[in-house]
């Protein structure tokens, strides 16, 4: 069901009065945050690789590693929205050392996720990063969890196999373009040939992330590195999707039917604000994506003042009543919540006809009228 507005109107203007000071990214916030991060990540990961087999110790530097580099992958969102042909040098050094070597370069975000905030395509089957969860089967939200613990396989099958035989097979090429190049949740999703924002040179991370993951193998077939290393990069690689399976889930209500164009006010009552902690809530939220509602009314704030740009609205708004409905009080709050709508509307739709997108927003509007 989607949510309604009672009429109100969202103060858009004077948010943006609130905020307006907010929008300029600091390069020293994103080059410390991610560099620390990133630098943790590897630190831990060869210390688990040194520790003795299922050790404790071995356990706490893995769990350190998947989220130290869980932190520093997010930073691809923000490469996303960074204003174009900004922070080139950021985004060679987190290709180079972040997103080649967990095989998520920054192409595979860069233009698919832009889509995600044009108004006439979030939320419609051409939104890639898009599911309307709520009115599906619960056992949905299952799959595409469970499907995390594949996707490490998926990527190194991409880089290692079809993109050396891309350069042979010209169809094959373009098969993996549209269908195996973004980082989406809708498996169906069909990037276009022009989906490209910033990584213009996308080619040379496909290359570089071939040859890094063909460098790590041959190494291990000559005994360099230990096969260990492969399996211990897949374990994080597997938990940070799982992951952030859970916090994409808790960042959207995923009510809308594909079939439906949603207006300003429904998309952003559609997105979830969990501002949480600053601790456990930014584990697996990390990078501003516990503000993911805040983040679609300005998607050009940088991640590290959404925090104030939330209290400001909270605090400043004449009417915050809308604001407010987009807050949950944590990641258990914003799952429970879909599910028990999924279920809800999979019992519905067993007892009713099923009616267009458009017809079942008119009837919500008309019901809360």
């Amino acid at each position: 069901m989607m949510e309604t507005t009672a009429g109100r109107e969202f103060p858009l203007r004077e948010a943006h009065e609130l905020v307006r000071d907010l929008m300029t990214p600091n390069p020293w916030i994103y080059w410390g945050d991610f560099l620390f991060h990133i630098s943790l990540g590897w630190v831990s990961f060869v210390a688990a690789l040194s520790m003795p087999q299922f050790s404790s110790w071995q356990l706490i530097s893995a769990i350190i590693a998947t989220f130290a580099f869980y932190r520093a992958a997010i930073f691809v969102h923000e490469l996303a929205h960074l204003k174009k042909g900004t922070f080139g040098l950021f985004r060679l050094v987190w290709n180079i050392i972040c997103g080649i070597p967990l095989l998520v370069p920054s192409f595979t975000y860069d233009g698919v996720h832009n889509d995600h905030h044009k108004r006439d395509v979030y939320g419609t089957s051409k939104d890639g990063e898009y599911i309307p969860f709520a009115t599906q089967k619960p056992v949905a939200m299952v799959g595409y969890v469970m499907l995390s613990f594949m996707l490490p396989f998926f990527f190194i099958v991409r880089f290692l196999i079809l993109t050396p035989l891309s350069y042979l097979i010209p169809p094959l090429r373009k098969f993996i373009w549209e269908r195996a190049s973004s980082l989406t949740i809708d498996m169906t999703y069909k990037r276009a040939q022009n989906a490209i924002r910033n990584d213009k040179h996308w080619r040379l991370q496909e290359f570089g992330a071939f040859v890094f993951v063909t460098t790590a193998v041959i190494c291990i077939g000559l005994g360099v590195l230990t096969y260990k290393a492969l399996v211990l990069w897949y374990v994080i690689a597997m938990f940070i999707f799982f992951v952030n399976s859970l916090r994409t889930l808790s960042a959207h209500a995923y009510r809308n039917p594909g079939d439906h164009q949603m207006e300003f006010t429904e998309q952003f009552l559609d997105s979830i604000n969990v501002p949480g902690n600053l601790f456990l809530t930014a584990l697996w939220a990390p990078v501003g994506l516990r503000y993911h509602a805040t983040h679609h009314l300005f998607m050009s704030l940088p991640y590290h003042n959404l925090g104030k740009a939330q209290r400001r609205l909270v605090n400043g708004l004449s009417d915050n009543t809308l604001y407010l409905k987009t807050m949950r009080t944590g990641m258990w709050d914003a799952l429970r919540r879909i599910w028990d709508e999924a279920s809800a509307s999979t019992s519905a739709s067993g007892r009713d006809a099923p009616v267009s997108g458009a017809a079942l927003n008119d009837t919500v509007r008309q019901k809360n009228a």
